[in-house]
């Protein structure tokens, strides 16, 4: 289930009232009171949930005791476990989408609220900046500097001896112990999630929370998304540059240092110490083992070895990477003096 600080449950629906929200056909009529209670992905679903599957291969190892409801394309019902129920829809993804519209939404400001709400919990010694906005349920930990038009969103805590810079929004988080979040960057927005729907593109609903562990730093105007439904992670006492992005379901490990420009596409998971150098960027659901160092301007497109070194692109190991550029520069000397 969603987290309920950050989301408001809307549920539970019956199966039959989704099914024909979605435009989907219950493949079993008999379960249309069915009480649905969240959307879920398809490894957290049980028999309260509605999740999709579009790869009949990400069925495989699925638990037939579940008994979850299920948007499926006609083609691939049969992959679903025993148990489980059909509702099919020639575009599942979508489907899904406006099921879990229907089942949560994100807890948001009362109109006209302004400043410190009521309902926040602060601790002694805390330093509100002018300006700056903190939202109902929202915890923040003694000692705690708060710089001006600082947004901290409903139910967003906040551990002690932290720093935040004027600017920086805060939502859908949970942060430890101090932390330093510069100047203008946003912690929690949803992540870039969108697929195919009746009309056109439609934004996926972003479910998950940013989990920023002791001692982190985050550089000024960079992004950590939230997750999609898993949790965005960032491990302790790592530090990351200015402008850089971490998109969703990305967990990074401990003492890792992200340099300027650094891109993270989402579902990445990168190891304990590693050190990526500026503008390195790495695509998505790749996984960086522990103690990897990444040159910058390195694009990965593979998953790396722990204790590796990588640079250029594709990024290869450095050796690799070497002898080629050096072999570029070569060719390219000797035909300039041919030509010349």
């Amino acid at each position: 289930m969603p987290d309920s600080r950050f989301f408001e449950a809307l549920g539970p629906v019956a199966l039959g009232e989704i099914a024909r929200l979605a435009g989907a056909t219950l493949a079993d009529a008999d379960a249309a009171g069915r009480p649905i209670g969240q959307a879920a992905v398809l490894s957290r679903a049980d028999a309260a949930s509605v999740t999709f599957l579009t790869d009949p291969r990400h069925a495989d190892g699925l638990d037939g005791g579940a008994h979850a409801a299920c948007f499926v394309a006609e083609t691939h019902a049969g992959a679903l476990p025993t148990g489980w129920t059909a509702l099919v829809s020639p575009l599942p993804h979508a489907a899904y989408v406006l099921a879990a519209e229907r089942l949560h939404r994100p807890r948001t400001w009362p109109a006209g609220a302004a400043g410190v709400h009521p309902d926040a919990e602060l601790e002694e010694d805390v330093v509100v900046g002018p300006g700056a906005v903190i939202g109902p349920g929202a915890q923040v930990g003694r000692g705690t500097r708060i710089g001006a038009n600082v947004s901290i969103g409903p139910g967003v805590a906040v551990g002690r001896d932290c720093q935040i810079g004027a600017g920086a929004v805060i939502g859908f988080a949970l942060i430890g112990d101090r932390v330093r979040i510069l100047g203008g960057a946003v912690i929690g927005e949803a992540g870039f999630g969108a697929t195919l729907g009746p009309k056109g593109i439609i934004d996926v609903p972003q479910l998950g929370r940013v989990i920023l562990q002791d001692g982190v730093t985050i550089g000024a105007n960079s992004t950590v998304d939230r997750g999609a439904w898993e949790d965005t992670t960032i491990g302790e006492n790592t530090k990351i540059d200015n402008l850089v992005q971490i998109a969703h379901n990305v967990v990074i490990g401990r003492n890792c240092v992200l340099a300027a420009q650094t891109g993270i596409s989402g579902s990445v998971t990168i190891g304990d110490g590693c050190q990526l150098g500026g503008r390195v960027g790495v695509a998505d659901h790749i996984t960086i083992g522990a103690g990897v160092r990444l040159a910058a301007n390195a694009g990965v497109v593979s998953d790396v070895a722990a204790g590796s070194t990588y640079g250029g692109f594709p990024a290869k190991p450095r050796m690799a990477w070497l002898r080629e550029s050096a072999w570029l520069a070569r060719m390219a000397a000797r035909r300039g003096g041919q030509r010349e």
